[in-house]
């Protein structure tokens, strides 16, 4: 199954919340390094993913509990369901850093957002919050997405306090934008 790039970059953005789940069930002694993730998500606006994750922690795996889910959401939930069928397909945590994999997703989101995709920006706002707590240059990354949808594209002035791998990040993004814009 071959993936968007955007859904590519769903899955990466997410990927420990997709391990811890189904990690938690493969091993019920998980369940309490998850549930305060839960809580925490839930809190923060996903309350129709939330209660179908533990769905599947209690033993659902049918995909009807994709019906009615957002399109983040059931990227979320389809790699869980896939994860628990088959470990090799879960995504990996670290590969999130790699700025070949991230700026095509993240261009078009900012593309698309900047162009009134009211989707687009919500799941690109998502996104920044997560970014902001992850600190470093994740943090930073996520400090411009409005600057980028706004049309800010000076790579002196979005790098600023970036290291080598946030740079990189940034120049690729900015690399994809200016295709995307040319079309």
């Amino acid at each position: 199954m071959t993936l968007s790039p955007r859904d590519q970059q769903i899955r990466l953005a997410h990927a420990g919340l997709i391990r811890l789940v189904v990690q938690a069930t493969q091993n019920p002694g998980a369940r309490s390094e998850l549930e305060p993730v839960l809580s925490q998500a839930e809190q923060g606006g996903w309350t129709n993913l939330v209660p179908r994750i533990r769905r599947v922690l209690a033993g659902e795996r049918d995909m009807a509990l994709l019906q009615g889910l957002d399109d983040e959401d059931t990227v979320i939930l389809t790699a869980v369901l896939a994860g628990i069928q088959d470990p090799a397909t879960l995504p990996d945590p670290e590969s999130a850093a790699d700025p070949t994999q991230a700026a095509p997703g993240l261009a078009q989101m900012i593309h698309a957002a900047s162009h009134g995709d009211a989707q687009a920006l919500h799941w690109l706002s998502q996104m920044a919050e997560q970014m902001t707590r992850a600190g470093g240059d994740m943090a930073r990354l996520g400090g411009i997405a409005k600057r980028l949808v706004d049309g800010e594209r000076d790579p002196d002035t979005l790098c600023k306090g970036m290291g080598a791998q946030g740079e990189s990040l940034v120049l690729s993004l900015l690399g994809e934008l200016g295709k995307l814009e040319r079309h």
